[in-house]
């Protein structure tokens, strides 16, 4: 059991020491944050819908100039899970991706399919046992998954002679991978849950290539019954992301990279059948791309049906 919990604990931090990142923290072209996932035993499907926003072309100090961008990424995504026996966990995401920049009073906008996703976990352990009068839960998953490019990918996205975040894409259309794992440890009605997620990315047939991707959480929640058809539970936490460099060919691309650290407020409520739920994010630090990109406040709202 100690063996398991300290296997979670070091790819938590391989992830904090050594990880690259692409799609600046979150936005743009893919975002793997999760949250606290609804319980299901066998089958479950449902619909997220994420809303973020950034500022790029930023100077020195955050100064604004006529080639600073306000960019707003929505995102709904048809997701379901599938428990095969008590061990096995098999998730698909199907993205949509609503794009817009702003820039001098013109919009921009790119909607369409994103880049599909699928993951397999394993559980290694899930426990219970009584501490005093309260029961102690705990479990751990881990696995892995692929990233499809069925996104579409615009090379002309890129301004030739002006430095731009490469960001502003429905897909990367490239064929990445990512290591996943969820924790979760409840004392009775009080817990805490951790996803931790590092995306292995690779080069695109236009020799671009996003950095890998590191993304943390850790949230608490407790949980309210009401007269035991109803659940409803508050959460708070944080969210880290981290980034280096991505590659253009040969040479690093000086607008990518940086990290992130976000507060994360939410609310869960469970019912017989149907699950809802949302959660905010604001940004407590970051240095994004040098000071070149600035991310703002970004939301996530999702409900599911139980089969």
């Amino acid at each position: 059991m100690k063996k398991c919990i300290m296997l979670a604990l070091i790819l938590l931090a391989i992830g904090f020491t050594k990880a690259h990142a692409c799609d600046i923290c979150g936005c743009g072209v893919g975002s793997y944050y999760i949250g606290i996932l609804p319980e299901f035993n066998k089958k479950i499907v449902g619909v997220r819908y994420q809303y973020k926003t950034l500022r790029t072309h930023l100077g020195a100090g955050g100064t604004t100039s006529y080639l600073t961008t306000d960019e707003t990424y929505r995102t709904v995504e048809v997701w379901g899970g599938w428990n095969i026996g008590k061990r096995i966990r098999v998730m698909g995401f199907v993205p949509f991706n609503f794009n817009e920049r702003l820039n001098q009073g013109i919009t921009t906008t790119k909607n369409g399919i994103g880049d599909i996703a699928l993951t397999g976990y394993y559980q290694l352990f899930n426990t219970q046992k009584t501490l005093g009068s309260k029961l102690l839960v705990h479990s751990l998953w881990m696995g892995g998954g692929v990233k499809l490019p069925t996104g579409k990918y615009e090379p002309v996205g890129k301004q030739p002679g002006v430095e731009t975040a490469n960001i502003f894409q429905l897909g990367t259309k490239s064929v990445d991978f990512t290591l996943n794992a969820m924790y979760d440890i409840r004392l009775q009605d009080a817990g805490m849950n951790v996803n931790a997620n590092y995306k292995i990315n690779t080069a695109n047939n236009y020799d671009y290539e996003y950095g890998n991707k590191f993304s943390g959480n850790a949230q608490l929640y407790y949980k309210f019954k009401i007269k035991q058809a109803v659940t409803i539970a508050p959460n708070t936490g944080v969210l880290y992301e981290t980034a280096q460099k991505d590659m253009d060919g040969k040479y690093e691309s000086d607008v990518s990279g940086g990290y992130a650290l976000s507060g994360t407020a939410g609310l869960e409520a469970a019912f017989q059948k149907f699950s809802v739920g949302g959660n905010w994010q604001t940004p407590l630090s970051q240095n994004l791309a040098n000071g070149f990109v600035k991310a703002n406040n970004r939301m996530m709202l999702h409900v599911s049906y139980r089969l």
